[in-house]
């Protein structure tokens, strides 16, 4: 899916896309996105979209973008807690081999197996050993998935140390925000370029030909968004499902119920009735 516009208006001072243009775009992606989803249900597809990339660089807005329409029990998000003692005895790769996709199904991973090329190498979470396996083993794991007949797409999405810095602020300065940062997220800042390399190095051995890595530029969180979901939708042939006209059937005839008195049953106070004039 390729769109191309006129720079027009788009654009607000900051050079970012303006919310009118943005959400305007937005409604057409997601209605496409509601295509692709009939699309691989009907199909029986297996699909694996994974999201990494540095702290507040956009991939949770992106996520909630893709899945705002779509229906969770097809389209469904894994978010995995860290490890728990017995998962860390494991075939690393265990735990997350539970939530691949049935046929029919649409699998985002919020963060992936790639914490070991990641944060656990960053943060001393893993031994050099387990972490020079994980390299070797990765491409090799995914090349499994892919022959198995799963589609297996991959996003980084980047973002600048200044612009990082800037939403660390925002997330600590609005209560709104202030439950999306966190230790791990602080930690980031002070080892910027230690997250660099790690990064470098997971490309260098993980950005394979049957299985590579698509780099989000996440600065602009709206044109970051759009971009993503515009490259999924282009990554994954599909058409338009064609379905019966559907009619509502009549509703059954009341003769012989009657109503519970409303007296009898807890109803929940209406704050927002607006015949009830404030005071």
């Amino acid at each position: 899916m390729k769109t191309k516009h006129s720079s027009t208006n788009i654009y607000n001072k900051k050079g970012h896309l303006t919310k009118k243009f943005y959400f305007k775009e937005l409604e057409k992606v997601q209605l496409e996105l509601v295509k692709l989803q009939e699309w691989i249900k009907f199909k029986g597809l297996k699909v694996v979209i994974i999201f990494e990339g540095r702290d507040a660089a956009g991939k949770g807005g992106t996520i909630k973008r893709i899945t705002q329409r779509l229906n969770p029990r097809i389209c469904k998000v894994v978010a995995l807690p860290m490890p728990t003692e017995r998962e860390k005895t494991q075939w690393y790769f265990q735990r997350y081999v539970q939530h691949l996709p049935a046929a029919g199904e649409m699998i985002l991973f919020d963060r992936s197996w790639y914490n070991r090329a990641g944060v656990e190498k960053v943060m001393k979470f893993c031994s050099h050993e387990e972490y020079d396996e994980f390299l070797r083993s990765c491409p090799e794991f995914e090349r499994m998935l892919i022959r198995s007949g799963i589609i297996l797409i991959k996003y980084w999405f980047s973002v600048s140390d200044e612009e990082q810095e800037s939403r660390f602020k925002e997330r600590i300065n609005k209560p709104l925000k202030r439950w999306k940062i966190s230790p791990m997220d602080m930690a980031s800042r002070t080892h910027w370029v230690d997250y660099s390399i790690a990064k470098d190095k997971m490309f260098q051995y993980t950005d394979t030909k049957q299985a590579p890595w698509f780099v989000v530029e996440g600065d602009d969180k709206r044109k970051a968004r759009l971009n993503c979901i515009s490259h999924l939708l282009s990554s994954i042939p599909y058409e338009s499902i064609s379905y019966k006209k559907l009619e509502l059937p009549p509703l059954q005839d009341k003769v012989g119920y009657m109503r519970p008195p409303k007296d009898e049953q807890s109803y929940v106070p209406e704050f927002y009735d607006h015949s009830v004039k404030k005071k």
